[in-house]
């Protein structure tokens, strides 16, 4: 069997997916490649297929017809070129919106294909006009068909082809005589159930993490603080901005009691600066043992998105033994139960500092970590996409 996957990125969230993916498919003697376009890999089974310069153009391309994933045609020439050279069995599809592929081209050719394919959805981009999420600004358009798309200028600068795009995706999507639909949550599963998508069968494989590095782990973090008497609430704001929550952080620090504390990773310089003296902003790092070391000085972890397929900061702090109180959020609800967090309606602050001054009373870091390892281990939910291939 050969495997081919097909991705935007070779690095970091998804791109990492696809890595751990081929790892495990070595791991069981599977020849595999990774078709990417952006960014540099050197990872031994990564094959970049696009120059960085070409994704520039094409998005400048995009942006100024409106027709976002209708241009990159000579990059798909080259990537079905080498889909053709190296004959897969599979083609596991991520994602397909970084300006990476022309859509018409590259689908045209997969229904073709004698592969199995799979395509795993991080979002909701395949069954819209634009946009990868809806909820923020409350649009159902998508169920009937895209138009006046509300976020149009995000993808355009001039026209707004979400009808079009939307009734060209429906008609290049549909028809595939073996084609099965993946999802890190429920949630996105039924919405895609629910879209032109509906006729395959969806499969949920939640993201998988490295428990190894995502453990409870010692460090200086209250000391280097001055928390050492705090109860910390910790949030993880890589994009603080309204879609993921970021006023109701602030709001949330103004209810806190005298003993607790709200600590907000990920914020640039800018940003720490104009916190309040009751928040204590950290640049985003690298380095998964110091954030391994953040989650587990918490006391609760606190995730205040309005928009998410099924976060992974969710599945890290559980993982380093702090309970999580989440937002009623797309799949953020669907990491915890009751023995490891809560959910709270979506903008209810009162309720969310509530439940978290709860959560932070007590210890329940073997819940939490109990959670993880049963549900969450990376190795157990790459090997689910293995057994699918194989299947």
């Amino acid at each position: 069997m050969k495997v081919v996957q097909i991705n935007a990125v070779c690095s970091g969230s998804t791109g990492k997916i696809a890595v751990d993916i081929s790892r495990l498919l070595d791991q069981n003697g599977i020849e595999n490649y990774i078709l990417y376009s952006m960014g540099n890999s050197d990872f031994k089974n990564a094959v970049k297929y696009a120059s960085d310069k070409e994704i520039k153009l094409n998005a400048l391309f995009a942006k100024t017809s409106g027709k976002y994933g209708f241009h990159s045609v000579m990059m798909t020439k080259r990537l079905i070129k080498k889909l053709k050279a190296i004959k897969p069995d599979v083609i596991q599809l991520h994602n397909l919106h970084g300006h990476n592929v022309h859509l018409g081209m590259l689908f045209r050719y997969l229904k073709k294909s004698d592969a199995k394919i799979f395509w795993t959805h991080h979002d909701a981009w395949a069954f819209t006009g634009y946009c990868m999420y809806f909820d923020y600004v409350s649009c159902d358009r998508w169920k009937t068909g895209c138009h006046t798309c509300p976020q149009k200028k995000k993808y355009s600068w001039f026209f707004d082809k979400s009808q079009f795009l939307y009734e060209k995706k429906k008609t290049l999507f549909e028809g595939f005589r073996d084609l099965t639909m993946i999802t890190p949550s429920a949630w996105l599963g039924d919405l895609i159930k629910k879209s032109h998508l509906g006729e395959y069968p969806v499969k949920v494989i939640p993201n998988g993490i490295d428990l190894n590095l995502f453990k409870p782990t010692k460090s200086d973090f209250r000391a280097k603080y001055g928390l050492a008497d705090k109860k910390i609430y910790l949030g993880v704001a890589m994009a603080f901005e309204p879609r993921k929550g970021g006023k109701y952080f602030l709001e949330l620090a103004k209810l806190l009691p005298d003993d607790a504390c709200l600590v907000l990773v990920g914020l640039t310089k800018e940003q720490i600066a104009s916190l309040p003296e009751n928040i204590i902003g950290i640049t985003r790092t690298e380095n998964q043992k110091e954030l391994a070391g953040i989650y587990t000085a918490a006391d609760v972890f606190v995730n205040c998105t309005l928009e998410d397929n099924f976060p992974t900061v969710n599945l890290e702090a559980l993982a380093c033994g702090t309970p999580v109180v989440t937002f009623q959020t797309g799949g953020s609800p669907e990491a915890v139960d009751e023995t490891c967090g809560s959910v709270v309606p979506q903008g209810d602050v009162e309720t969310m500092k509530a439940e978290a001054q709860k959560w932070a009373a007590d210890d329940f870091s073997a819940e939490c970590r109990a959670r993880a390892e049963k549900l969450y281990m990376a190795e157990a939910r790459f090997l689910d996409y293995i057994n699918l291939y194989k299947g």
